[in-house]
């Protein structure tokens, strides 16, 4: 497997530097030189695989000979220990669920299996020397890489999270862990703990000191794994018959759209994507208007999806050749208040007992707009991202008491938490890092 970067499409990079190095030096993001197409036999038999072949083919497809077959199989294997069921609420709208990983959220599908292709990449001799990973989190992202990497032999993760900004469970499996998992509370945003490490990549002086690599959605092995589940939802819809589908994505960062939309590329039938966002709505005002006008992002109920210039999205316009006519038509875009996430909480509890997350909330307004603009007996299939647990402040208390608490969030309520406060200088991060 070979990539380019999104600002050179003359570059070419292995698969190994891409993961390690994260960022080209020209500060694009690293892209396929080719995307493969999954064969139609594959397609056609998807129903008949389980999520863990599915993962590997659609790995072993676009990593190609980087990875002996052999080995990637038991990589994925690891990674990919967990399922990732769809419901069923009638026959026109069905909930993924992909929050039943060890943090509870989608991105386990990513780092775990990143983590584990790290450690693999990794030769003996650099073995001798950490591996300094480097996260930004809106909430869920800096989970999820704690527990994928938590004790993973010759990694040290340090997160930059924004202070105020994520849920108590969310700071917990932030701070909690300890071993070789370090967390930086940021008083600032989640745009500028993106900054923060964006600038660390490009800094000489702490890339002569440490082996840098980054954990978030911007890291291709991060990509990758989260078409996983995008091909498995239409593997379970498939054994019931349905193969008309549009996915509602819950967007932020726009990693896990991006990954649909890679899946689509490599031959995946889809109909339509939704990207639903909060109110900070960088993309569904630049697909009405055609204008692309960053701000900056606004708290709100949704706090993974706090972003307000998002960093995947590069990828998506090149996967569409920067055409914004062309996406339009594979993608619509919705943004909802806070208000509305509530109601949508108390719509779907109301209507189908379901509790869902205020991320997913939105997925599932963005499937019923859709519904109404357009006829069809499509299935509409909105992404859930996270447990409910996992933000317990949202929920009126009737719906907090109905909230099954997994026991490994009880088991992190017993440790102390280890962080330290930083503001948005560099510099000062720069020497944080350098001082440890």
């Amino acid at each position: 497997m070979n990539l380019y970067s999104t600002n050179n499409k003359e570059l070419r990079v292995s698969f190994r530097e891409a993961v390690f190095n994260s960022l080209p030096a020209d500060k694009g993001l690293y892209m396929p030189t080719e995307i493969p197409s999954l064969s139609a036999d594959f397609i056609d038999k998807l129903d008949q695989f389980s999520l863990q072949e599915i993962a590997f083919e659609v790995a072993k497809t676009l990593i190609g000979d980087s990875i002996p077959a052999s080995d990637l199989r038991q990589l994925v294997d690891e990674a990919i220990n967990f399922e990732a069921p769809v419901v069923s609420f009638d026959e026109r709208t069905a909930v993924l669920e992909l929050f039943h990983g060890p943090s509870l959220a989608f991105k386990d599908f990513g780092a775990r299996f990143m983590s584990r292709i790290m450690a693999y990449l990794s030769t003996t001799t650099e073995k001798e020397q950490l591996l300094d990973v480097l996260v930004a989190t809106s909430g869920d992202t800096g989970g999820a890489v704690a527990l994928g990497f938590l004790g993973v032999t010759g990694t040290r993760v340090t997160i930059l999270y924004p202070k105020g900004k994520v849920s108590p469970i969310q700071e917990q499996q932030l701070t909690r862990n300890g071993q070789n998992i370090r967390a930086i509370e940021i008083d600032g945003t989640f745009d500028d703990c993106q900054a923060l490490v964006k600038e660390a990549f490009n800094d000489s002086e702490l890339n002569r000191q440490f082996r840098l690599t980054s954990a978030n959605s911007i890291n291709i092995a991060r990509l990758i794994p989260q078409t996983f589940y995008y091909f498995n939802a239409y593997a379970q819809m498939k054994r019931k018959r349905i193969t008309d589908i549009v996915f509602a994505v819950p967007s932020g960062n726009f990693g896990n759209i991006g990954a649909g939309l890679l899946a689509f590329k490599m031959g995946l039938p889809v109909r339509q994507f939704l990207a639903a966002t909060n109110v900070n709505d960088t993309v569904p005002r630049f697909l009405t208007s055609g204008s692309y006008e960053p701000r900056p992002s606004v708290a709100t109920l949704s706090n993974a999806m706090d972003v307000g210039n998002p960093s995947n999205w590069v990828r998506i316009m090149d996967l569409f050749e920067a055409n914004r006519d062309l996406l339009k038509e594979k993608v619509t875009a919705y943004a909802y208040t806070d208000e509305e996430t509530r109601k949508a909480i108390d719509e779907l509890y109301n209507s189908h007992q379901y509790l869902a997350c205020p991320h997913t909330a939105i997925a599932y307004l963005a499937g019923k707009a859709y519904k109404n603009e357009q006829e069809g007996n499509y299935m509409t299939v909105f992404l859930s991202t996270a447990h409910p647990c996992k933000f317990p402040d949202v929920f009126p208390t009737d719906l907090r008491k109905a909230i099954d608490i997994p026991q490994q969030v009880k088991d992190l309520e017993s440790k102390p938490a280890q962080k330290d406060l930083l503001g948005t200088d560099f510099e000062a991060f720069k020497q944080w890092l350098l001082e440890r």
